[in-house]
C-alpha cells in the first residue's frame, strides 16, 4: 500500500513538474513528435521494402533441365537425389509441354513460330526446386550440376548474387538510419532534461540532505521521462494511422495485379504504432535516467 501511495505522489510530482516548466516541456514533448515522425516513416517505408524484397528472395528458383536421353526411372532417380539436399524445401516437376506452353504465353505474339514445336517438341522437362533459405540457392545449383541426367542448371547467376547484396545494403542502411534518429532523440531530449534538472539542483542537494534515498528522487525524474516519451508518440501514431490509410487506400487498386506490393493496414499500423509509443516511452525514460544521475551525487 505505501508502494502505491508513493507512486502515486510520485506521479503527481511529475505532472506538477512538466505543468510549472512548460517551455521544457513543450521542448522535450517536440523533439520526441519530430523525431518520432522521421522514425516511423522510415519504419513504414523499411517495413515495406522489406516485405518487397522477401517476396523477391522467395521468388528466387532452381531450374535444374533434365537429360533428353533420360526416362522416367532416371528422372525418379534424379529428384531423390535432389530432395536429400538438406537445404531443399520443395521440388516441382515441370513436363517440356508446360514449359513449351509457358515460353509461347511469356513472349505473346512473338511466340507464335514456337507454336509449330508443339508436335516435336525441343525442350526439356525441368524441376523447379526452391530452397528453404533463399540464400543457399547457388549452393544448391552447383550441387545440382554434379548430378547425373542433369543437362543444366539456371537460377539467375550473377544476377541472384546482386539481388541479395542490394537488399542486404538496403536493408542495413534502413536499420542504419533509424538507429541514428531514437539516438538523436535520446540526446535531445536528454539535455532538455537536463536543463530543468539542472534548474532543480538546488532541490535535489536539499532532499539527499535531509536523507532521501537516490531512488526516491529518481522516481518523479523518471516518470517525467516516460510522460514525455509517450505524449511525444501520441502525434506521430495518429500520423502513421491516417497516413498509411490514405496512400494504401489509393495505391491498393494500382497494387493488384502487380509485383509490389503493401503490407495490409490492420494489424501493420497498430504494431507500429505498439512499437513508437515503445520507442518513445524508451527516449523519455532514458534520457531522463542519463540527466538526473550526475545530480544525484552530492
Amino acid at each position: 500500500m505505501n508502494t502505491i501511495n508513493s507512486l502515486g505522489r510520485h506521479f503527481k510530482e511529475s505532472l506538477k513538474s512538466l505543468a510549472r516548466n512548460t517551455w521544457m516541456t513543450f521542448a522535450s514533448i517536440s523533439a520526441v513528435t519530430v523525431t518520432l515522425i522521421l522514425v516511423g516513416t522510415f519504419i513504414v517505408i523499411m517495413m515495406n521494402l522489406n516485405n518487397f524484397a522477401d517476396n523477391l528472395e522467395n521468388d528466387v528458383e532452381v531450374r535444374v533441365h533434365i537429360d533428353l536421353t533420360a526416362d522416367k526411372a532416371a528422372q525418379d532417380t534424379l529428384r531423390q537425389e535432389i530432395e536429400k539436399i538438406p537445404e531443399i524445401e520443395s521440388v516441382v516437376f515441370s513436363p517440356k509441354d508446360k514449359e513449351l506452353e509457358n515460353l509461347i504465353k511469356s513472349l505473346g505474339d512473338e511466340g507464335e513460330p514456337f507454336q509449330l514445336f508443339q508436335q516435336e517438341n525441343p525442350l526439356n522437362d525441368v524441376f523447379i526446386v526452391k530452397a528453404k533459405d533463399p540464400h543457399d540457392t547457388k549452393k544448391i545449383a552447383e550441387e545440382i550440376e554434379t548430378f547425373k541426367n542433369t543437362a543444366k542448371v539456371k537460377y539467375g547467376q550473377g544476377e541472384v548474387e546482386k539481388l541479395f547484396k542490394v537488399v542486404g545494403v538496403s536493408r542495413n542502411i534502413g536499420l542504419g538510419l533509424i538507429i541514428g534518429l531514437i539516438f538523436t532523440a535520446m540526446f535531445l531530449i536528454s539535455n532538455t532534461i537536463k536543463i530543468t534538472i539542472f534548474a532543480r539542483r538546488r532541490e535535489i542537494e536539499i532532499m539527499k540532505l535531509v536523507g532521501a534515498t537516490n531512488g526516491f528522487i529518481r522516481w518523479p525524474f523518471f516518470l517525467e521521462g516516460l510522460l514525455l516519451g509517450v505524449f511525444g508518440a501520441v502525434i506521430p501514431i495518429l500520423v502513421v494511422i491516417f497516413s498509411y490509410n490514405l496512400v494504401y487506400t489509393w495505391a491498393l487498386p494500382y497494387l493488384q495485379d502487380g509485383f509490389f506490393e503493401l503490407l495490409p493496414y490492420n494489424p501493420f499500423v497498430f504494431q507500429v504504432s505498439a512499437l513508437l509509443l515503445f520507442i518513445g516511452a524508451l527516449i523519455g525514460v532514458w534520457g531522463s535516467l542519463m540527466s538526473v544521475r550526475k545530480f544525484l551525487k552530492v
